[in-house]
C-alpha cells in the first residue's frame, strides 16, 4: 500500500486537540475524498474517553462512507491488499494507520495520525504489535455505487431473502420429507395387520408392528416439534429483514408521496407483504412436501390396483378444474377487498390522529357514519367472497369424498368381481393412501389461487415501496462545510398536478450570516422557497445555490442535517423533554440540550415542569401548551448549532407572550448563522437584514423594512393592515392622512 492519506491538523481553531482516533478516522476518510466534521461525531457518556468503534462507524456512515469494525489476526493483517489506510484501534484507546505491509519481513508499516506531514511510517512486527493491539480494526471505504439503487420490490427480491436462509430451508425440507415417509407407515401397518396378523394369527408380527408404530410416532412427534421451531425461526428472521427493509425504504421515499396519500392506506398496503411472506414460507413449502408425497405414494397405489389409482387421479383432476374455474372471479374480488380494507384503515388512522379535532368539534357522529359505511362495504365484499369461495368447495366435495372414502366401495366391488381380488388389508391401505394423493393434487389448484392473491398483495405493496426514492441523493454528492450564503437564480417550480407555477423565475441572493425574512400573501410561494432549500422538492428549473454550490449536487442527508427547521405545527415524539430536544442528534449530551433550551427561551418553563428535562411528553403533547411545544421545536433545531436555520411560520399560531419570547431571542439565535424566516406577521421581521416580498410566485422586492415601506406597495399594504395603530416606521400614532399633508 502507499501512504496517500493526508494528515489532519492536530490543533483546530478552537485550540482543543482532537483524540487520536478521531484524527485517524478523518485521515482515512480524506483518502476517499470526504472531510469528516468532528461536530457530527456522537459523544459517549464520558467525553474524555476514547471514542468507541460503534460511534466511529456511525460517524463515517453518516458521511456516506462504508465502515465496519472487525477483529483480525496479524496474519490476516499482512494479507490485506488495499491502497486505502487501515485503522488499528489500540488497547489503550489510541489508534494507528496501517499504510503498508511487508510479507517478506513479516511487518506492517504504521503511521501515527498525529505525525507531521511527510513523516515516515514505522515497521512493526507481530510481537511488538501484540503488546499494544488486540486485533480491533476499523475499515473505511467509499460507498459502493450499486448501493445507491433500490432493488425492485417483487417476488424475486423476496425469494432471495428467503433463499438467504438456505441452510434452514434444507433442514426443514429434510424433516418434512422424513415426516411424509412416517405418515405413510400407519397405512402400511394397517395393510400388514389385516393381511397377515389377523389372517394367520401372527402374534410376533403384531408385536413387531407395534414396536415400529411406537417408534415412528415418537420420531414423528420429535420431528414435528423440531420442524415447527425451524419454521418459527425462519419466519422470525424473514420478518426482521422485511421490517428493516420496509422501514428503510419508506424513510427514503420523498415527502410529496406522504403528503398526497393517507397514512392509514399506506400502512395497510405495506402490511400486505406479510401475506406474501406466508405464501412463500407456507403454501410453497407445503407444495414441495406434497410433490414428494405424490411421488412416493402414487407408485404404491398403481402397484396395488391401477384401475382404482386412475379413478383417484381423475377425481382429483376434476376438483382442480372446478377450483381453477373460480380463480379469476376470486382474484378480482380479492383486489376489491384489499382496496376497501385500505380505505377503512385510513378512516381509523385519520380519526385517531385527529381525535382532538374530532372531539373539539363534536364530529364523533360524522366520523362514525364514515366508519360505518367503510365497514358495511368491506362486510359486503367479505360476504361475497365467502359465498363465492363456498361454491368450489361444495362442487368438489363429492369428488373429494370419493378420493378419500368412496374408493373403498369401488374397491369392494372390484374385490368381489375381479379374478384377482384385492386383499382386505390392501383395500383399506389403498383407501388411506388414496387420500394422501387427492389432497396434494387439489392443493395444486389452491396454490394457483393463493399465488394470485399473493401477486395482488405484492402489486399493492409495490405501489408504495417501488416508488422512486431519495437514496442516491442521500448516499452521493458533495458534503461541503456550509457558511450560509444563499442564491436563487431564475428558479421556476410547479407542484405535481398544478397548472400554475408556485415559483416563477425567482432570483435573489443573500450573503452568509443574513437574517432573511420572507413575506407575501397566501399562496405567494414563501414556503416553497424553504422546501427547495431543504431539498424536499428537487425537480425545479434554474439553480438554487448554497455557498455557490448547486443544491442538487450536495448530499441530501448532509444538506438536511446542516439545516435547523421550525415549522408552524411541530411534531414532538413520545419521550422526555430532553430526548425531544436532542432527537436529531441522539449522541449529544445533557449540557447540549440545556444550551439549546436556553437559546430558544425554553429553559424557564422546562425547569417548572414536574420532572424538568426528564418530564415525559405523551403522544400529541397534551401536557404542553402551543408556545411550549414551539419553543421546544426551536431548541431541537438549535441543538446541533446549524449554520442555516429556517423558521416557517414558526410563530403564527402562538399566543402573544410566547411569540414575544421567541422574537426577543431572534437576534441572539441569528448570531453566527443564516436565518430564513417566513412569517405573515411583519412585526417579527422588522430587525431582519433583508426582507423578500413575494407575490404570485414572483419576487416583488427585497430590502430592509424601512426601504420597503417607502418603495414597495405590497409590503406597505400588508404592514398597514396589521399595524393600523402604528405609523410605517413603528411609531404609536396613526399615519397622517394624505389630505392633511397639504398634498
Amino acid at each position: 500500500m502507499h501512504d496517500t492519506s493526508e494528515p489532519i491538523d492536530a490543533a483546530p481553531q478552537s485550540g482543543v486537540i482532537p483524540h487520536v482516533r478521531i484524527l485517524a478516522v478523518r485521515a482515512a476518510a480524506r483518502f476517499h475524498g470526504v472531510d469528516l466534521d468532528p461536530e457530527l461525531l456522537r459523544k459517549d457518556a464520558d467525553p474524555a474517553a476514547a471514542p468507541g468503534s460503534p460511534a466511529l462507524v456511525e460517524w463515517a456512515r453518516e458521511a456516506g462512507l462504508w465502515a465496519r469494525a472487525i477483529r483480525v489476526g496479524f496474519r490476516q493483517l499482512l494479507k490485506t491488499d488495499t491502497t486505502a489506510p487501515v485503522i488499528l484501534l489500540m488497547k489503550d484507546g489510541g489508534a494507528a494507520l496501517m499504510i503498508a505491509s511487508d510479507r517478506e519481513r513479516a511487518v506492517v508499516l504504521l503511521r501515527d495520525p498525529r505525525a507531521p506531514q511527510g513523516a515516515a511510517p514505522v515497521p512493526i512486527d507481530e510481537l511488538q504489535l501484540a503488546q499494544i493491539w488486540d486485533g480491533a480494526v476499523l475499515l473505511i471505504r467509499g460507498e459502493r455505487a450499486e448501493e445507491d439503487a433500490d432493488p425492485v420490490f417483487n417476488f424475486s427480491l423476496l425469494f432471495r431473502m428467503v433463499w438467504h436462509e438456505k441452510r434452514l430451508l434444507r433442514d426443514i425440507a429434510v424433516s418434512s420429507i422424513t415426516l411424509t415417509i412416517l405418515q405413510i407407515i400407519p397405512a402400511l401397518l394397517v395393510m400388514v395387520v389385516l393381511n397377515s396378523v389377523i389372517e394367520y394369527h401372527a402374534m410376533n408380527t403384531l408385536a413387531l408392528m407395534s414396536i415400529i408404530f411406537g417408534v415412528s410416532v415418537l420420531w414423528e412427534a420429535l420431528l414435528t416439534w423440531g420442524r415447527q421451531m425451524m419454521l418459527v425461526t425462519l419466519s422470525t428472521r424473514i420478518d426482521a429483514r422485511l421490517n428493516l427493509m420496509i422501514f428503510d425504504r419508506l424513510m427514503t421515499i420523498p415527502i410529496e408521496f406522504f403528503e398526497r396519500n393517507q397514512a392509514g392506506q399506506i400502512a395497510y398496503k405495506v402490511s400486505q407483504i406479510y401475506r406474501v411472506r406466508d405464501f412463500i414460507t407456507g403454501r410453497l413449502l407445503t407444495t414441495f412436501i406434497n410433490i414428494f408425497m405424490i411421488a412416493l405414494v402414487l407408485p404404491i397405489l398403481f402397484y396395488l390396483n391401477a384401475f382404482l389409482a386412475w379413478t383417484v387421479l381423475i377425481a382429483s383432476a376434476i376438483i382442480a378444474i372446478i377450483i381453477t374455474a373460480f380463480l379469476p372471479a376470486i382474484a378480482r374480488l380479492t383486489g376489491r377487498i384489499i382496496e376497501a380494507e385500505s380505505a377503512k384503515g385510513a378512516v381509523l388512522v385519520e380519526s385517531l390522529y385527529g381525535v382532538r379535532t374530532v372531539k373539539s368539534l363534536a364530529l364523533e357522529k360524522v366520523r362514525a357514519d364514515d366508519w360505518d359505511g367503510r365497514v358495511a362495504l368491506t362486510s359486503r365484499l367479505n360476504l361475497g367472497m365467502g359465498q363465492l369461495s363456498a361454491w368450489p368447495q361444495v362442487l368438489s366435495l363429492p369428488f373429494d369424498r370419493y378420493a378419500t372414502t368412496g374408493v373403498l366401495l369401488l374397491g369392494g366391488y372390484v374385490a368381489l368381481t375381479s379374478q384377482n381380488p384385492l386383499a382386505a388389508g390392501s383395500l383399506v391401505g389403498f383407501m388411506l393412501l388414496g387420500g394422501r394423493v387427492a389432497g396434494p393434487l387439489v392443493s395444486f389448484a389452491r396454490l394457483v389461487q393463493d399465488a394470485q392473491e399473493a401477486r395482488a398483495a405484492f402489486a399493492i405493496v409495490g405501489e408504495v415501496l417501488n416508488r422512486p426514492t431519495e437514496r442516491r441523493a442521500m448516499n452521493t454528492g458533495l458534503r461541503p462545510a456550509f457558511r450560509g450564503a444563499i442564491a436563487f437564480e431564475d428558479v421556476t417550480f410547479t407542484y405535481e398536478g398544478a397548472k400554475t407555477p408556485a415559483l416563477n423565475k425567482v432570483s435573489f441572493a443573500v450573503p452568509e450570516g443574513t437574517m432573511l425574512g420572507i413575506v407575501g400573501r397566501s399562496g405567494s410561494g414563501k414556503s416553497t422557497i424553504t422546501r427547495l432549500l431543504q431539498g424536499i422538492n428537487r425537480d425545479y428549473q434554474g439553480a438554487v445555490k448554497i455557498d455557490n454550490t448547486e443544491l442538487r449536487e450536495i448530499n441530501l442527508r448532509h444538506l438536511r442535517k446542516s439545516f435547523g427547521v421550525v415549522l408552524q405545527d411541530n411534531f414532538l415524539f413520545r419521550g422526555s423533554v430532553r430526548d425531544n430536544i436532542i432527537a436529531g442528534r441522539p449522541g449529544l449530551t445533557f449540557e447540549d440540550a440545556i444550551r439549546a433550551a436556553r437559546l430558544a427561551g425554553a429553559e424557564e418553563f422546562i425547569e417548572r415542569l414536574p420532572q424538568g428535562y426528564e418530564t415525559f411528553v405523551e403522544e400529541g403533547s397534551p401536557n404542553l401548551s402551543g408556545g411550549q411545544k414551539q419553543r421546544l421545536a426551536v431548541a431541537r433545531a438549535l441543538v446541533a448549532d446549524p449554520r442555516l436555520l429556517i423558521l416557517d411560520e414558526a410563530t403564527s399560531a402562538l399566543d402573544p407572550e410566547s411569540e414575544a419570547l421567541i422574537n426577543a431571542n431572534l437576534l441572539r439565535i441569528a448570531r453566527g448563522r443564516t436565518m430564513v424566516i417566513v412569517s405573515h406577521r411583519l412585526a417579527s421581521l422588522v430587525d431582519c437584514d433583508k426582507i423578500l416580498v413575494m407575490d404570485a410566485g414572483r419576487v416583488v422586492d427585497i430590502g430592509r423594512h424601512g426601504d420597503l415601506i417607502e418603495r414597495c406597495d405590497i409590503y406597505r399594504h400588508l404592514w398597514l393592515q396589521q399595524n393600523r395603530h402604528m405609523n410605517p416606521e413603528g411609531g404609536r400614532h396613526a399615519p397622517t392622512p394624505t389630505l392633511a399633508q397639504g398634498a
